[in-house]
């Protein structure tokens, strides 16, 4: 008996001794803890908790004197130069475009000269805050995607967007857009939003990303009707519905997610690609009348029947079916039933029929 206390006692100091080595947590902290820059952030956008701060050590930024600017510049390439604050960028009256990515710039400033930039790229900096441009009027392109925004706001003045990627923040919700109404496409992938809401002024958008958000329900689309890209990958969607008057939409990308009926896709017969991996699906259905579809993407789900595949024969132009990882699969005539009920198809899966 002594001994096995004193194995236990033993024990604790062990376990004591190599958890403060290891210097392991005792809870791991959650996502929403969000600006501690040691974390090592994982391809998902995920932030792993446990992981050791780097040993690198951090960049220096550099003085924008050290830089040459050439005045007759249009297309002005200053990537990754280390540069900390965005200044004596004046000079470059005649630039159409301006590349400052992958630097260490913590806020937008300094730009009120620049009225004839058609793009901006601030991709991968440290900025919190979307502010100090209602001088570029003109501009059409803006990518402030991988920092560390968390409201979408200060945009009112740029009308002539038709590009904005706002990829790897941490948005929580969608917001002052209204005055965008030539925006074209629209990047959200990767932040904290849970709603999809204050669109309808977007009537010209065509292309919509919201992948790897926190949305439980597909809502709020009705005005979207040049809307031919969406994209809502890695959400929280169990019910496909609210795409009735997306009557333009060509792609639709709804992986990962929760669905476990096909179904609502009545007026969407201008579909191409079809992506519904990835959720609880057990029966191909209800998309017959989906005669243009080029592509569709259905593994990892439950289907089990091959009478299911009489679905798509009506889509004469199918190219690529993708049914890996479904109870179908198991068949050791899989490839060889998909080749005969489909046999347009010139990609099952990741591999091309050889004719």
């Amino acid at each position: 008996m002594h001994f096995f206390f004193f194995w236990l006692y033993a024990s604790n100091l062990l376990y004591l001794f190599v958890c403060k080595t290891l210097a392991v947590s005792p809870r791991g902290e959650s996502e929403e803890s969000g600006d501690d820059e040691t974390k090592r952030k994982s391809l998902n956008g995920e932030v792993d908790s446990l992981q050791a701060p780097s040993t690198v050590p951090k960049e220096s930024p550099v003085d924008m004197d050290t830089i040459t600017l050439d005045p007759d510049e249009e297309d002005v390439d200053l990537v990754h130069c280390r540069i900390g604050k965005i200044e004596g960028l004046e000079v470059l009256r005649k630039a159409k475009t301006i590349s400052l990515r992958q630097n260490l710039i913590k806020c937008i400033e300094n730009l009120d000269s620049l009225v004839s930039l058609r793009e901006l790229d601030l991709y991968d900096n440290q900025i919190r805050k979307l502010e100090n441009l209602q001088a570029l009027t003109e501009l059409e392109q803006l990518d402030v995607s991988f920092n560390l925004l968390r409201k979408i706001e200060g945009l009112e003045c740029l009308t002539k967007i038709t590009k904005l990627f706002l990829l790897h923040n941490k948005i929580m919700s969608i917001a002052s857009l209204d005055q965008l109404t030539s925006l074209q496409m629209l990047e959200l992938g990767s932040n904290r939003i849970r709603v999809i809401e204050n669109l309808d002024s977007l009537t010209s958008l065509e292309s919509l990303f919201l992948g790897t958000n926190k949305i439980s329900q597909l809502q709020n689309l009705d005005g979207l009707h040049s809307l031919t890209v969406l994209s809502i990958q890695s959400n929280r969607i169990t019910k496909l519905e609210g795409l009735q008057n997306l009557v333009s939409l060509r792609e639709l990308y709804l992986s990962h997610n929760g669905i476990e009926v096909i179904e609502g896709l009545e007026n969407n017969k201008k579909l191409t690609t079809l992506d519904i991996a990835a959720n609880r699906i057990k029966k191909i259905e209800n998309i017959s009348h989906l005669t243009e579809l080029k592509e569709f993407w259905m593994n990892d789900n439950q289907i089990d029947n091959w009478a299911d595949l009489d679905e798509l024969k009506n889509a004469k132009g199918l190219e690529t079916v993708y049914l890996e990882r479904n109870p179908l699969q198991k068949d050791p005539q899989y490839r060889r039933k998909i080749m005969l009920a489909l046999p347009n198809v010139r990609q099952i899966d990741a591999t091309f029929i050889r004719f």
